[in-house]
């Protein structure tokens, strides 16, 4: 594997190290779980039965994963056996008279209890309380004893006992309910194998719509007050299970297929076998039901893994990419079929984007590898987003007949089994003869993509289209891999138009394989426009150096929407009133609102007032997404002009969410810049707070843009201490975090009120709320400040969550390279002197135990206070 070298940020952390598979003792082939759960007390008690198949007749020791747990009695076979439990290990010595072989399976029962757990179960103190688990990546340790591996599947059993009304589903089909006095049982099994994290637990009072595909119960658990809104947000399921089973090749394999809606959701959804959970925050009022498709996304995305991921699951995480990378493409798929391919190629270059800003932003990593601190660090847009482009690639390199024909065969043939990624470059050989090693060799198992600069000019004299391509990411090195080289085929459309207005686009691939080319491509006429990577369908980023006609030619006539779009954004780095009369001729006559969008965030980069004009016009457009494009662009000019047009949005809303939201943060973005004659901060700060006041609403969207807005006007301390009162616990949670975060705007450090902020920032790091936690390291972030430091090394101590570790770990290194260097020195002395004390006081502790010991006196530092002091 090669390691590239141009991000200047390492994905690899202090600590992070190379992850393999376990060794295994045998096979897990049932695992029952009988427990009792009272979710007032937030305690679980019970059983875990495991049958294990030895794998040979040595096997004298068994280590399971089991964390934060109280170990009881462990039994094989019904007999008590000599156990040793250190928090973290479950170490059981196997009596040699229980005659082990592999022809034998063992039965291990563990008696044991929870008490207020960490991780994998959580209980959520809701009126009435939730509880609910989460297994992935390696938390089904801390609810339950296991060998938690992705490598071990097993069919699986839950009987869960609680209070009445409360209801308890789990994976698979139900099998009983009883009720016991004031308890109630639920007896679930799942008869298909799958690993421990993808076992499930759910209590809580829901509301049931029932829904089928086929023979099959489809079933949408939600809050009760929320039953109205369950079907509008999870209606298009059976349609979804119905195209995903047909494109996959393989019918949906469970019982039955669940999607339960809980509060305090540390993802947006978890595809548990036949039972996803989600965010009770995905559910759509009917309002955010007309501009929201993230959540119809969350359910296709959920849904896809039922088959990647749990039919066919990954033996080790650095292979996550297979079903993470597929189930983000399956967003695509199913937008495709639903919605059409500009849709779908609109949605796909969203995936790229996001992908490319962690890759500037944050780090370049490559999509598998087993070098990390902890799994859930792989989480991250390469995985996903950039996972989803490279299955896109395969689909344009095979053509869509191979590329499901591949699919279908890796389905089909790892059913109920574990892969790594070389099983799915077999699956696509044996499907098509093909082999795509190349491929993977440049964006799966190394990091970065291509960078292009491509400039293009026409030869009258020779009718010789002249394209020459940079690839701009190129390093020293000697192999083409060292020297981060791509080889890669490129279509290039050669557009015409006729006088009848027809389009004709031809195709001609280059291989670029190269740091730099020229191509001469002989054509009969000089083209309309020319479009490189004809459908966009390379994971690259491009730089067009394109003569002005061309690129108002591409905008207007390119048959592909991301042809388009990538001529807008192209033709706004050129700027000019040229420029902008062509984004303004455009914007009315484009069919698509992904076009028209993009159109409107490029009129806001070029400050001229015909662009504000044209913006203008798209304040009217029908697709909500439009509108607020067009208001994020037109807050951008700052101007009194600007705030007449967000003006009314503001004060009297819009039928779309984001839009409103926008506008209120968009006024105090112009207010804070002051423009002549209006508007007046203080009628904007009035105007946001009667927001803030009123405008309750979906997941709070509207009040987070009035929080956003308030964010800006920090000169005011009125602003300010609106913000810092939208902190406090009572308030709804989105609106919460929003406030934390904004917080962190606010902080400048001259900043008069910054004592004040990072004083209400220090009550909050003792918070253990993983979105919170979140909310706040993303505040501290953006203050550079010294206390800060402090402050994320104590949410870092505090959280167990992974990925709050990483970004505290990601935030203090940009606060210590923001710091000056005497900020820096100070904070070394502030450490320094903190040392000095707590060596003090365990010194005067140990000559206090001495003293009553009749011990002599022993400096805690061989080295002394000044050694030691140093050396630390």
């Amino acid at each position: 594997m090669t390691l590239d070298v141009t991000s200047t940020k390492s994905f690899v952390l202090s600590g992070a190290r190379p992850h393999y598979s376990p060794d295994r003792p045998g096979q897990v082939e049932h695992l029952f779980l009988d427990l009792t759960l009272d979710l007032e007390a937030q305690t679980c008690w019970g059983q875990c039965h495991i049958h294990l198949r030895p794998l040979h007749a040595q096997l004298r020791h068994l280590r399971l994963n089991a964390v934060g747990q109280q170990i009881k009695a462990v039994t094989v076979q019904r007999q008590p056996q000599t156990f040793h439990y250190d928090g973290e290990f479950l170490d059981i010595v196997l009596d040699e008279h229980l005659g082990i072989s592999p022809e034998q399976v063992l039965l291990i029962t563990i008696d044991y209890g929870l008490e207020k757990p960490q991780r994998g179960l959580y209980f959520i103190p809701t009126q009435p309380p939730q509880a609910w688990t989460q297994g992935e990546d390696e938390d089904s340790r801390y609810w339950f004893p296991c060998f938690d591996s992705p490598g071990q599947l097993a069919t699986s059993e839950i009987r869960a006992r609680v209070r009445q009304p409360l209801q308890a589903i789990s994976n698979g089909e139900l099998r009983a309910c009883d009720s016991e006095g004031e308890w109630q049982i639920f007896h679930w099994y799942q008869p298909q194998v799958h690993p421990t994290y993808l076992m499930t637990l759910v209590v809580g009072d829901f509301a049931v719509v029932d829904d089928r595909w086929q023979d099959k119960p489809v079933t949408y658990y939600v809050p009760k007050d929320r039953a109205a809104d369950a079907r509008r947000t999870l209606g298009k399921t059976p349609k979804m299970i119905d195209f995903f089973s047909r494109i996959y090749g393989y019918p949906y394999p469970y019982p039955k297929y669940a999607q339960v809606c809980v509060a305090d959701f540390i993802f947006g959804g978890m595809e548990n076998t036949s039972t996803t959970l989600l965010t009770d925050r995905c559910l759509l009022d009917e309002r955010a039901a007309a501009e929201d498709f993230r959540t119809e996304s969350l359910v296709a995305h959920e849904l896809a893994h039922q088959w990647f991921g749990d039919l066919v699951v990954i033996k080790h995480w650095s292979h996550a990419w297979i079903k993470e990378g597929m189930a983000s493409y399956a967003e695509v798929l199913w937008f495709e079929e639903e919605y059409g391919a500009d849709f779908a190629a609109y949605y796909r270059l969203g995936e790229l984007r996001n992908y490319l800003s962690e890759d500037s932003d944050r780090y370049r990593r490559p999509i598998v590898t087993h070098v990390y601190r902890e799994a859930i660090e792989l989480y991250d847009r390469h995985l996903y987003e950039k996972g989803a482009c490279v299955y896109h690639m395969i689909r344009q390199e095979l053509g869509d007949a191979l590329f499901w024909k591949a699919i279908q065969t890796f389905v089909q043939t790892y059913a109920h089994q574990t892969v790594e990624t070389v099983d799915l470059l077999r699956a696509i050989e044996t499907a098509t003869g093909r082999n795509l090693l190349p491929l993977f060799d440049q964006y799966v198992f190394r990091g970065g993509h291509p960078d292009f600069h491509v400039s293009y000019r026409w030869e009258a004299a020779d009718q010789l289209a002249v394209l020459t391509v940079k690839q701009q990411q190129v390093t020293e090195g000697v192999t083409p891999l060292e020297r981060n080289l791509f080889d890669l085929r490129i279509p290039v459309g050669i557009g015409t138009v006729d006088d009848q207005g027809q389009v004709a686009v031809k195709i001609i691939p280059l291989r670029i394989y190269e740091p730099e080319q020229t191509f001469y491509l002989p054509l009969t006429q000089q083209p309309t426009f020319v479009s490189f990577d004809a459908g966009n369908h390379t994971l690259k980023t491009v730089t067009l150096e394109y003569p002005l006609p061309e690129l108002k030619a591409q905008l207007q006539y390119d048959p592909d929407v991301l042809g388009r779009i990538q001529a807008a954004i192209a033709l706004g780095k050129k700027g000019g009133l040229e420029v902008v009369q062509a984004l303004a001729a455009a914007l009315p006559r484009e069919p698509f609102w992904g076009v028209r969008r993009e159109i409107a965030k490029v009129l806001g980069t070029i400050q001229l007032d015909q662009s504000l004009e044209a913006l203008k016009l798209a304040l009217a457009d029908a697709h909500p997404h439009v509108r607020a494009a067009a208001v994020e662009a037109i807050a951008t000019f700052k101007s009194a002009k600007a705030y007449e047009l967000l003006k009314p949005i503001a004060k009297h809303g819009d039928s779309s969410y984001s839009v409103e939201a926008a506008a209120l943060k968009g006024i105090g973005v112009i207010a804070a810049a002051k423009p002549q004659p209006k508007p007046k901060p203080e009628k904007v700060l009035k105007r946001l707070r009667k927001a803030l006041e009123t405008r309750q609403g979906w997941n709070e969207v509207v009040r987070c843009g009035a929080i956003a807005g308030l964010g800006q006007l920090k000169e005011f301390p009125e602003a300010v201490n609106l913000v810092l009162d939208y902190t406090a616990p009572t308030v709804p949670k989105p609106l919460r975090w929003a406030a934390i975060r904004t917080l962190g705007t606010i902080g400048d450090r001259h900043h008069p009120q910054l004592q004040q902020i990072l004083e209400r920032l220090a009550q909050l790091a003792h918070e253990t709320c993983f979105f919170t936690q979140l909310a706040l390291v993303e505040a501290l972030r953006q203050i550079d400040h010294p206390q800060v430091l402090t402050l994320l090394q104590q949410v870092g101590d505090r959280t167990t969550d992974g990925r709050i570790k990483r970004a505290v770990d990601e935030a203090l290194a940009q606060v210590k390279q923001n710091l000056s260097a005497g900020d820096r020195l100070k904070t070394i002395e502030s450490t320094l002197e903190e040392l000095r004390k707590e060596n003090q006081a365990l010194k005067s502790r140990l000559e206090e135990l001495a003293a009553k010991s009749k011990l002599p006196t022993q400096d805690p530092s061989p080295l002394g206070d000044n050694e030691k002091t140093n050396s630390t």
